[in-house]
């Protein structure tokens, strides 16, 4: 397996930890979220949409760290790309759409880890070529 490879199971541990720790933020005090991200509108932040993220966020985490350990899975692969998408797409009509999350360290640090991991996608295609199997019978040979 490539160097980058490695590292991007490691990125992708890393996130699904800190992802965790939101979600227990999330159960554990629904005010986390109107102090952190949805500072725009916090009195639109209740339990319930606590929860709702909170859920939303464990999946993702799980999600994320089952492609970690399974890199090489091309459909694992591309759900974990779409919980980016779904992040990236939330956090930034949040921000831009609705205006309940200024653009405060809360927000960009989802921001720039979805972003992040489409900038890698791009500058090194990975991870898995249409003809993986092929590629590694020749090796094998």
């Amino acid at each position: 397996m490539s160097r980058f490879l490695n590292v991007l199971r490691s990125w992708l541990v890393m996130v699904s930890v800190i992802a965790m720790g939101n979600t227990v933020q999330s159960f554990r005090d629904h005010s986390f979220l109107s102090e952190k991200l949805y500072t725009g509108m916090p009195e639109f932040v209740n339990g319930l949409q606590a929860r709702t993220f909170g859920i939303w966020t464990l999946l993702s985490s799980i999600i994320r760290c089952a492609c970690a350990i399974d890199i090489q899975n091309r459909t694992l692969y591309h759900i974990t790309l779409w919980t980016f998408v779904l992040a990236l797409g939330h956090f930034l009509s949040e921000a831009f759409i609705y205006k309940t999350a200024p653009l405060t360290i809360g927000v960009m640090a989802p921001l720039i880890v979805a972003s992040e991991f489409f900038h890698h996608r791009n500058a090194h295609w990975i991870p898995v070529p249409s003809n993986l199997e092929k590629i590694i019978q020749q090796r094998l040979v």
